[in-house]
């Protein structure tokens, strides 16, 4: 018996995200009917469905942006609906979120731009230990030399990429991204593929990637799960959903 509740609460610890029957109505449109997922710590999981369906609502509520009107959803073990707006502010430092658009201070630099959550959120105010931290960012997304410029004279991709470096700058556990290729041509849609995966890698983060790029989620995904009418219909690698009987799912992958 003591053997069997060990290894339970190990696969316990190794969850770091678990939605149990979440619903997400907005007025009389439910988005969110029936939703259940676990994210295990250090994996990659790719979500997929057709526009509309809820993929973003999901990964906001994991965040505290909304919240769910039922079922269950614990973060690092805490129900986030239960937690104090201080213990809300904590989990969102650990938790990264890539919006689409990079969501870039038009008016600051690049620098600017990171030192921003260093000193808004961490309180950080050593210049040395706050330009150390802009460096090592922007080095492990490969822009250094962007270190000056304004986001009007950067590409998409670039862009996301400095978005990138401004999450990850505070450290997080886990990566949310929301659509990360959206906008950009095929080339850059794949380094930005393979930099979340170097991230991963590097840094060990859990992430989830919302994408409807089908190369991204090959690339990315340790696990797929197919979004529809509100809740999960799939669940597998890339290899398993492409070659699904269910024309639906595999239907993502023509």
């Amino acid at each position: 018996m003591e053997e069997r509740l060990h290894i339970a609460d190990k696969h316990t610890e190794n969850i770091v995200v678990e939605m149990q029957h979440v619903k997400k109505a907005f007025g009389s449109n439910e988005v969110l009917s029936d939703i259940n997922m676990q994210l295990k710590k250090g994996e990659n999981l790719v979500i997929m469905g057709r526009s509309g369906q809820g993929k973003s609502v999901a990964i906001k509520c994991i965040v505290g942006l909304l919240e769910q009107d039922e079922g269950g959803l614990k973060v690092f073990g805490k129900e986030v609906k239960d937690l104090s707006e201080n213990e809300l502010k904590a989990l969102r430092v650990k938790v990264g979120f890539l919006f689409q658009s990079g969501a870039l201070y038009d008016s600051m630099t690049v620098k600017e731009n990171l030192e921003f959550p260093l000193t808004r959120v961490l309180k950080l105010k050593d210049a040395k230990e706050i330009d150390k931290h802009v460096h090592e960012a922007l080095e492990g997304v490969g822009l250094v030399n962007a270190i000056d410029k304004i986001p009007a004279d950067l590409s998409g991709g670039m862009r996301k990429r400095i978005g990138l470096a401004r999450t990850l700058i505070m450290n997080p556990e886990i990566m949310l991204y929301d659509e990360p290729t959206t906008g950009l041509d095929p080339i850059t849609s794949k380094e930005i593929s393979m930099l979340i995966m170097n991230l991963q890698k590097k840094y060990q983060t859990s992430a989830i990637i919302i994408t409807h790029d089908m190369a991204c989620a090959k690339i990315t995904a340790d696990r797929i799960l197919i979004m529809d009418g509100g809740k999960f219909i799939a669940e597998g690698s890339y290899e398993e959903l492409e070659n699904s009987p269910d024309e639906l799912v595999s239907s993502f992958f023509k």
